[in-house]
């Protein structure tokens, strides 16, 4: 770990902005802190949605979803992925815990290649690779994903120790890497689709996830 890590500034107030943002869960409306956030590239970008802690429950070790952001499944409910299913598990424990976080990673689709590419690796799919191989025959790696701004973004809330929500242990490394103390792994536990349980053992046989 690079010296002086955990003692990294708060992020320039030109580069967060907040409000509070009433959601739909479930049927029943919660409030959420929302906070957006500039990466120090124009297109990384993030939003933390945040269930504050009080009295004696704000110095809880706050439980934390970091999530990859997936135009096809989050928002269009896609059945070949479990993005959509995770975000909805990780909002409704995150709504529920003090000291609940979501951090949402928008430029991480398609771990990370973007949309573009990343239905191109679809197409690829459709002929019998699987997501992996896809990414290969494209000339892209397997995961671009990048987590420092998730790292700087947790900084910048005050917690330098948290509770993972993830089934990724790759995740936890790369936040472990940029200075956040990953106390606790929580699984994020989904069930599989006839579409998606290939998606799902890739992830399980070729990249080590935890499902």
């Amino acid at each position: 770990m690079p010296a002086g890590v955990h003692m990294k500034n708060k992020l320039d107030t030109d580069r967060c902005a907040r409000t509070m943002l009433p959601i739909d869960l479930d049927g029943r409306e919660v409030v959420l802190e929302a906070r957006a956030y500039q990466g120090k590239h124009e297109h990384t970008q993030a939003m933390a949605l945040i269930n504050r802690g009080k009295g004696k429950d704000a110095g809880e070790i706050p439980i934390v979803r970091v999530h990859s952001g997936c135009v096809t499944g989050d928002i269009f409910h896609s059945l070949r992925c479990d993005c959509r299913a995770q975000l909805d598990a990780a909002l409704k424990r995150i709504a529920e815990t003090p000291n609940g976080v979501l951090i949402y990673l928008p430029f991480h689709e398609g771990r990370g290649i973007g949309l573009f590419k990343k239905i191109k690796a679809y197409a690829l799919q459709d002929q019998g690779l699987d997501t992996v191989d896809a990414n290969i025959e494209i000339g892209e790696p397997i995961d671009a994903r990048n987590y420092e701004l998730a790292a700087e973004v947790l900084r910048d809330l005050g917690f330098a120790k948290i509770r993972l929500m993830t089934n990724n242990p790759a995740k936890i490394e790369a936040l472990e890497d940029s200075g956040i103390e990953v106390v606790d792994r929580v699984p994020v536990v989904v069930r599989p689709s006839a579409h998606n349980e290939h998606y799902l053992d890739t992830k399980r046989r070729r990249m080590s996830h935890k499902l």
